[in-house]
């Protein structure tokens, strides 16, 4: 699944409304470490500090996707973010990462991350988590919208990332 070009995306604050930049890359390294920064780097979040969250979208965000554009945070940020990491390291092996998400707008929405083999594999985990979820809560699911990316191992470690960034925050302010 290719990313989709939507406007630039910027953390809430000042009584905006939250816009989530969901983003997904690809990474290669010499460890599966550097092959993780690689890919976080290419999503535009590579120098922030991510403080993954659950799952749950606050009612009225605006979920945005295709950015890749260095995320607009200073150098060591706390980035609130949720998160789907897939790694390959054999040759011949493949990383698929994914997040699904369902949003109903004044009633919120939820987030789910899987990863896998497969895109395929990842599509339908993500279909059933979110359906699952609809029923637990009794809610209609409404329509899933999904952001998958997925990496072939050659020679050196990969790295699949897909990051809901919610938004970013400096040290000196309140968690």
């Amino acid at each position: 699944m290719s990313p989709h070009d939507d406007a630039p995306t910027t953390p809430s604050g000042g009584g905006a409304p939250l816009v989530i930049s969901v983003r997904s890359a690809t990474g290669t390294g010499q460890t599966p470490l550097s092959a993780f920064d690689d890919a976080l780097h290419a999503a535009g979040v590579g120098d922030l500090n991510l403080i993954p969250l659950s799952s749950v979208v606050p009612p009225s965000a605006e979920i945005r996707r295709g950015d890749h554009s260095p995320f607009p945070a200073t150098h060591g940020d706390r980035l609130y973010c949720v998160l789907s990491v897939a790694h390959a390291e054999l040759r011949g092996a493949s990383a698929w990462a994914g997040i699904g998400w369902t949003h109903g707008g004044e009633k919120g929405g939820y987030f789910v991350e899987h990863h896998g083999g497969s895109s395929e594999s990842v599509q339908e985990l993500i279909r059933l988590t979110l359906t699952d979820m609809a029923e637990r809560r009794g809610i209609p699911v409404g329509e899933i919208h999904q952001e998958i990316v997925g990496v072939h191992c050659d020679d050196l470690p990969v790295c699949a990332v897909v990051v809901a960034a919610y938004e970013a925050r400096g040290w000196g302010a309140a968690w």
